[in-house]
């Protein structure tokens, strides 16, 4: 995923849920990421925030990151175009973070996908990725 973010891929990005007391810190480092908590902002050239929910629902493919950002529900400072650069490297590797730590698990799978549906469930929270039925 991060090899796809060009001139970008040695940017230093910081994520601030702003519901959380952390930021998630990203440094692409040309297709060897390191992702990082911290409870300081660290120097960074691109800040992303905004509540979680928003957050992992952008990641998702739920919510649209420019609705977002223009109804003020995400802030963007710094480096636009590497945020826009990072925003299609998801947007194209369709991430799906619940199906992730569930494979990661190996044999918990099963347990963590029925906890992050009933989370979806109980929260609203995009916390997997859905694909869209088409109806016609």
């Amino acid at each position: 995923m991060f090899r796809r973010m060009g001139p970008h891929a040695h940017a230093r990005f910081e994520i601030d849920p702003t519901d959380l007391p952390f930021v998630i810190v990203i440094e692409p480092r040309g297709g060897a990421p390191l992702v990082a908590l911290s409870r300081q902002p660290k120097p960074c050239d691109a800040r992303i925030a905004g509540p979680l929910a928003a957050l992992l629902g952008m990641v998702h493919g739920a919510y649209d990151g420019d609705a977002l950002f223009f109804s003020r529900d995400l802030t963007v400072e710094g480096d636009t175009s590497a945020v826009l650069a990072l925003r299609n490297a998801i947007d194209a590797a369709e991430l799906d973070l619940g199906a992730e730590l569930a494979e990661a698990l190996g044999p918990a799978s099963g347990l963590v996908r029925r906890l992050t549906e009933f989370g979806e469930r109980r929260t609203g929270v995009a916390l997997s990725r859905h694909e869209e039925i088409e109806t016609w």
